[in-house]
C-alpha cells in the first residue's frame, strides 16, 4: 500500500430504537488490515439503526513504515478510546472484530463487564504455526516478511491490507495473546463466534481456547463453509451481517 493512501475509519450516528434506547457497535479490523474489511458490515448494522464505529488502528491503512512504529498497546488504546466515546453516547454497546480485531474485542470485554455482547470472526489468541516461535528473535534481524493479508476465497475482493508483515508489531501481538488468554474467564456477556472452516491465517485452536476459556453461558459458534480468513467481505459475509444484527438486537433488548 502506498504511503500516501489513508483508509479512513467508519462512523455512523445511529438512531434510538422503539423503546428510545440507543445501541452502539464497535468493530475492529485485523493485523495489517484496514477498516475496508469491516465497513460493509458496519454499514449493514448502521442501516438497522445502530451507532457504529470502525476505528483505523494506529499504523494501519497507511504504510508498512507507519506500522513499524506501533505495537499492541497502541492498538488497544485506540479501541479503548473509541469504546469510551461510543459508550458515552449510547445505552448499550456490543463489540466485535476480525482476527486481531477479535482479540482486541476480547481484551476490551475483559476490562469492561458492562459490554452487552461480543461478536468474533476468526479471532486469534494462539497459533500452532511453529514459524511464529522464531519471530521474537527474527524481528531483530528482519524488518518484515511476506504478507498474511487478503486470505479471501471470493474473486476480486481486496481488504486493502499491507503487502508485507512487519515483525516487531507481529511479535507484540503474539506476546499479547498470553495476556488475553489469561483473562478470558472475566468475560461473562453473550458471545457469538464465527469461524471459517478453511482459514489460512488463524487455525482452529483459537476458537477452542476462546469457547473453553470465557465464563459466558450464552455461547454460539457458527461455522462458515464458503469463506477464508477475511470472512467479513467473503462469500459468507451476508450470514455474518444478518446473524450479528439479530445477536445485537437480542443481547441489547430491554426484555
Amino acid at each position: 500500500m502506498s504511503a500516501d493512501v489513508r483508509i479512513p475509519p467508519y462512523s455512523s450516528e445511529g438512531r434510538a430504537g422503539s423503546a428510545g434506547r440507543r445501541v452502539g457497535v464497535l468493530l475492529s479490523h485485523g493485523f495489517t488490515g484496514s477498516p475496508a474489511s469491516m465497513t460493509p458490515w458496519g454499514e449493514y448494522l448502521a442501516a438497522q439503526g445502530y451507532a457504529v464505529e470502525v476505528p483505523r488502528l494506529p499504523g494501519h491503512g497507511t504504510s508498512v513504515q507507519d506500522m513499524l512504529r506501533t505495537r499492541w498497546d497502541d492498538w488497544a488504546a485506540e479501541v479503548e478510546r473509541t469504546y469510551a466515546a461510543l459508550a458515552a453516547r449510547t445505552d448499550a454497546v456490543v463489540v466485535g472484530g476480525l482476527s486481531m480485531g477479535g482479540t482486541l474485542a476480547l481484551h476490551l470485554a475483559e476490562q469492561h463487564p458492562e459490554i452487552a455482547g461480543v461478536v468474533l470472526v476468526n479471532a486469534a489468541v494462539a497459533s500452532t504455526n511453529r514459524q511464529l516461535l522464531a519471530v521474537p528473535l527474527l524481528k531483530h534481524v528482519v524488518r518484515s516478511m511476506p504478507a498474511i493479508g487478503n486470505d479471501i476465497k471470493k474473486p476480486g475482493v481486496d481488504e486493502a491490507a499491507y503487502d508485507r508483515t512487519p515483525l516487531k508489531p507481529l511479535a507484540s501481538m503474539t506476546a499479547a495473546w498470553k495476556r488475553v488468554r489469561a483473562d478470558l474467564d472475566r468475560i461473562t456477556c453473550p458471545l457469538l463466534l464465527f469461524r471459517s472452516a478453511e482459514d489460512h491465517v488463524v487455525d482452529p485452536s483459537s476458537g477452542r481456547i476462546i469457547l473453553g476459556g470465557v465464563s459466558s453461558r450464552d455461547l454460539t459458534e457458527r461455522l462458515l463453509t464458503n469463506s477464508y480468513h477475511v470472512a467479513t467481505i467473503d462469500n459468507d459475509a451476508e450470514q455474518i451481517y444478518e446473524e450479528s444484527a439479530a445477536f445485537v438486537a437480542r443481547v441489547t433488548s430491554d426484555g
